[in-house]
């Protein structure tokens, strides 16, 4: 029986060589990737790859070598622990989403009406964003309707006092008095005395 040609590199892997640690991964990476492939279902390759299973057990077993002190016989014994590393690792995986497995479904099977409410504005929404936005601009002088529009935007009121060469305090009392004279013209009127609804 021939020696495995990993064997020299396992020594130099205990003794901590980053180079023969390099090596060593290259070698069995597409093996322990594959172990882990043929494990994995479709709902879970949404929640990690092999790469990543693959990847957390190398992590250990380099600071197994480093810190604990670990050490194999030969190379048959290594692949043999990391195999069964890699299939528990996978199986935690799995524990910890199992749950959320248990509840995902596909968009395609769900009931238009069990959908999230969507974060964009409604139409009906937007149709009085829209309205309220020509009142606004009714009520503003022509010279100050930039002002209006970069506000609009979200611009900070600084950056807006730059742009127009007006004083940030003169920004926010054209903004507020635009808002109040809104208020006002919004305001229901009153019902004269004796007058009934």
């Amino acid at each position: 029986m021939s020696a495995d040609p990993l064997d020299p590199l396992l020594d130099k892997l205990c003794g901590g060589d980053a180079a023969a640690a390099e090596r060593v991964f290259l070698a069995y990476e597409p093996y322990l990737r594959m172990v882990v492939r043929r494990q994995l279902s479709a709902g879970l390759r949404a929640k990690f790859d092999s790469a990543d299973i693959v990847q957390s057990v190398w992590a250990d077993l380099l600071h197994g070598f480093r810190e604990a002190g670990w050490r194999f016989a030969d190379a048959a014994h290594l692949r043999a622990f990391l195999v069964k590393v890699t299939r528990n690792r996978f199986l935690n995986r799995c524990r910890q989403h199992r749950s959320a497995l248990g509840r995902e479904q596909p968009l395609a099977r769900t009931e238009p009406e069990e959908l999230p409410p969507s974060c964009q504005p409604r139409p009906s929404e937007i149709a009085q964003a829209d309205e309220l936005w020509e009142q606004i601009l009714a009520l503003c002088p022509p010279a100050h309707r930039e002002l209006l529009r970069l506000r609009r935007q979200g611009v900070p009121l600084a950056e807006i006092a730059a742009r127009t060469g007006l004083h940030q305090s003169s920004v926010r009392r054209i903004l507020y008095d635009l808002v109040r004279q809104l208020a006002v013209k919004q305001k229901p009127t009153a019902l004269p005395a004796g007058a009934s609804s």
